[in-house]
């Protein structure tokens, strides 16, 4: 793997999301898929695929989030893990966990696409 970019801060959008990610244990196969994927984000911030901004749920989007990535977790399972892109500096980016599905159908009716 690449070398991580000390310049990419990854963080969770908020604390209930954060203690989800924490209480699962480092043996769940669901947090190993979340830590790798955050490995890829620091090598490569946009190697998501993109969201369509229409797509951004208005929960979003009333946080001040005006772009979203999807990455899959797991292939067959659904699983998805949701993040969005900020720049505060011209030398640090932020990379904002927003949430994750184990579930297709929820990430469906989420983004609107049921």
């Amino acid at each position: 793997m690449a070398k991580e970019n000390n310049s990419v801060k990854v963080v969770f959008e908020n604390t209930k999301l954060e203690k989800a990610y924490q209480s699962l244990s480092d043996s769940d196969p669901l947090k190993k898929k979340i830590n790798s994927a955050i490995g890829k984000i620091k090598v490569k911030p946009a190697f998501g695929q993109p969201i369509a901004k229409r797509l951004i749920p208005k929960e979003y989007k009333k946080k001040g989030i005006d772009n979203a990535f999807w990455v899959e977790l797991s292939k067959g399972k659904g699983w998805r893990l949701i993040y969005s892109l900020k720049s505060f500096s011209e030398i640090e980016i932020v990379a904002i966990i927003l949430d994750w599905f184990t579930r297709h159908k929820d990430y469906g009716r989420k983004f609107g696409y049921e």
